[in-house]
């Protein structure tokens, strides 16, 4: 039994309104070594990653089968998400089915607001039922080679992030799962880059595989290069024993941290299923 497969550069696409289509913005490959990569960060970059701060929201949009009752369902979770005065930096979908993924390539908002995962290929939406997306802010993060006028920040401190690549990798799974994971440059710590990976753990009874899942992402997290990052998505949390997970490998819950105790408060960072 593998623990993953080989990592899959995948393309960060912004849309551009003259044209009217999407088009991958330019990054580094993530099979080159993160250690090795040339980093010379502008003095900006560095006095403003101390003050970043980020909002991330997940949301498992609930795939049922029928095209148009989860295209229905996912304006309406998109509606959600971006009603407040400021959209969230980060946004991490899982479930999203193919047509899904057309709906949400279309919608005006995220073509004017955001970044995206998977505008350049259904590659990862064939014969699954589902899989995920990540939207980054244009506003907060930028891509490391472009012109450094377009890499100015329009971001609350002056300063975008700074997007250094994109790759999925397939882990063990009963359902041909895998993570999609945003590298991030750190500028206060050349040739380091923090994650982001957006998950979806198996269901039902595969505590088992829900473990070597978070295993990998344990390691992913560790390997030389990365200095941190954040699991966000659809744990499947069923069992006691998936809660225990998180600190058998040394991870910290992030709303337990934010808000204290899990059962005190409304929200969870763990999924239970229902019905």
């Amino acid at each position: 039994m593998f623990l993953h497969g080989p990592r899959v550069a995948r393309a960060l696409s912004a849309f551009e309104h003259p044209s009217r289509r999407w088009a991958a913005i330019p990054l580094r490959d993530p099979h080159d070594s993160i250690t090795q990569r040339p980093s010379s960060p502008r003095r900006a970059d560095v006095h403003a990653v101390g003050k970043q701060t980020l909002s991330l929201t997940t949301w498992n949009i609930q795939a049922s089968g029928f095209p148009s009752e989860e295209v229905a369902r996912s304006e309406l979770i998109l509606d959600h998400i971006l009603k407040g005065p400021k959209f969230p930096d980060i946004i991490h979908f899982q479930e999203v089915s193919s047509s899904v993924r057309k709906s949400l390539l279309s919608n005006p908002r995220v073509r004017s607001s955001f970044l995206t995962t998977d505008a350049e290929d259904d590659k990862y939406f064939k014969d699954v039922p589902f899989a995920t997306m990540t939207l980054l802010s244009s506003k907060r993060f930028g891509s490391p080679l472009l012109d450094e006028e377009e890499e100015k920040g329009e971001g609350e401190e002056g300063s975008k992030m700074v997007v250094d690549s994109v790759f999925r990798t397939k882990y063990t799974s009963r359902y041909n799962r895998g993570a999609l994971c945003v590298n991030i440059a750190t500028p206060a710590a050349p040739g380091q880059v923090l994650r982001l990976l957006n998950v979806h753990f198996d269901s039902f009874d595969s505590q088992f595989r829900r473990t070597l899942q978070l295993v990998v992402l344990n390691d992913i997290l560790r390997e030389p290069g990365c200095s941190g990052g954040v699991i966000a998505g659809d744990f499947n949390a069923i069992l006691p024993s998936d809660h225990a997970l998180v600190d058998k490998h040394k991870l910290v819950d992030a709303w337990v941290v934010l808000h204290g105790c899990r059962r005190r408060t409304r929200g969870r960072t763990q999924a239970r299923q229902i019905g």
